[in-house]
């Protein structure tokens, strides 16, 4: 009968045995040793972040900056800070005192980190496979950028085709995603295909707050903005008028190019009688080159079958084209902006670019964060434009706060597409009428070139 009570003892000595080990691993938690260890391991991040730049920051006398002093100055706060949040916002002080862009800090917790590393190819790198071992960089989202003014969060542009297209615009302030404060990639952990509930204001007026459900999906940075770009494309009619559209999301790889060339030759936009060229937000990448495709001499090309069915491959834009650019539109995109402005290839339309046009690189760091770092100075026909940007030719202001998806910028594009080709028609029209009225008044001495001076002017007048 003594068997059952030395079960009772075991099982005593396990129950005590487990509280035991759980109070210990609990009081290590808590202990200053624990603690001295997690601020080593920031401590670590910061070093990693400030000797990175000192050796790859394009400008050795890193622009002005007293690097060294810059590191006295940020390492006592680093030296307090909790958690990886607390010194990616410390860092990313210290990184700002270089006043470069393609210069940040970002962690897995930044929806920034996942798309830099799909623009740089990053599932193929060696390192990567540590911290991603299928090499899939798939993070779970609902596809929205978010700007934060006066401490509100606000929906600056949306990915076409994206989870939040469904139900949310631009403008829209986010308060909360199923009941808590919104983060960018923590607020849908574990959330792909299942409804979430999301907190908006439209209107500052409160009685405006809404709840919607949404349902975030996993997003593959290596395929999400080409989908997005070709998800955009629409075709704009107008006064029997047919308007392209395309919003190109990130120009960072001949694919997006190649989508382009591909639709005007041979897709949506191939009989469209003018194109809004959108490049706002997102990501740059593209190079000067991709304006070609708005050269006008070279010849166009087409096929005869033995059938004697022809079809006309023209992969050149040579109709009216407004190009869209804000804020958010940054380096290569704005290479393409100056282009276009130089040239005189179209109508740049919106407000000023970012005035981020250097040359960036991401270092994947010990832990697996990422720096952003700026390498290589760029120069535009001799000119700088990092600092400055490309101001447009037409300037639309946009503002952001409860926008409710109105987009005055996209709207003030299409009455200019709609004059041009209205005035292109007028003055084909005319020449068309100068041609025939010349040859008439070879036959006829009738016809005077007062009379004819007269009905010009009044379609220039229209």
């Amino acid at each position: 009968m003594r068997v059952p009570r030395l079960k009772k003892i075991s099982r005593l000595f396990a129950t005590i045995s487990i509280s035991i080990l759980v109070f210990v691993l609990l009081s290590f938690l808590a202990s200053p040793a624990h603690s001295t260890f997690k601020e080593s391991q920031n401590f670590a991040v910061f070093e990693e972040v400030w000797q990175t730049v000192n050796d790859n920051f394009f400008d050795p006398k890193f622009n002005g900056v007293d690097w060294k002093a810059v590191r006295e100055k940020y390492e006592p706060s680093v030296k307090q800070a909790k958690s990886i949040d607390e010194v990616s916002v410390v860092i990313n002080r210290m990184l700002s005192e270089l006043n470069t862009s393609h210069t940040h800090f970002y962690t897995k917790f930044d929806t920034g980190y996942y798309q830099l590393l799909g623009i740089f190819n990053a599932g193929s790198w060696k390192e990567i496979k540590k911290f991603f071992p299928n090499g899939n960089l798939e993070y779970t989202g609902i596809g929205v950028f978010t700007k934060d003014i006066n401490g509100k969060t606000f929906i600056t542009a949306i990915l076409d085709g994206s989870p939040a297209a469904t139900g949310l615009k631009v403008g829209d302030e986010v308060l909360a995603i199923d009941g808590n404060k919104y983060q960018p990639i923590q607020s849908f952990v574990d959330k792909a295909d299942k409804k979430v509930e999301m907190s908006i204001q439209q209107t500052p007026d409160p009685k405006s707050i809404k709840k919607i459900t949404i349902i975030p999906k996993k997003l593959n940075p290596n395929t999400v903005f080409l989908d997005a770009m070709r998800t955009s494309i629409e075709i704009i009619k107008r006064d029997g008028i047919k308007i392209g559209y395309v919003h190109i999301w990130s120009y960072a790889g001949e694919q997006y190019q190649q989508l382009l060339e591909e639709e005007i030759a041979d897709g949506k936009l191939k009989d469209a009688d003018s194109l809004i060229l959108d490049l706002r937000d997102g990501w740059g990448g593209a190079t000067p080159n991709y304006l070609n495709i708005f050269t006008e001499k070279v010849p166009i090309m087409t096929q005869v079958r033995r059938d004697g069915t022809k079809s006309t491959l023209d992969y050149q834009w040579r109709k009216p084209v407004v190009m869209l650019v804000n804020n958010g539109s940054r380096s290569g995109k704005e290479i393409l902006a100056y282009g276009f402005k130089q040239y005189k290839i179209g109508t740049v339309l919106g407000t000023k670019t970012a005035g981020a046009v250097v040359g960036g690189r991401p270092f994947l760091l010990k832990d697996g964060n990422l720096l952003y770092l700026a390498v290589v100075d760029v120069f535009i026909n001799g000119e700088r434009l990092e600092g400055k940007g490309v101001i447009p030719d037409i300037e639309v202001p946009f503002q952001l706060e409860y926008a409710q998806g109105k987009d005055p910028q996209k709207e003030k594009a299409v009455k200019v597409l709609l004059e041009a080709v209205r005035n292109g028609e007028l003055n084909k029209n005319l020449s068309n009428f100068l041609t025939s009225t010349h040859a008439d008044s070879a036959s006829n001495s009738d016809h005077s070139e007062g009379d004819l001076s007269g009905f010009a002017e009044g379609v220039r007048s229209k």
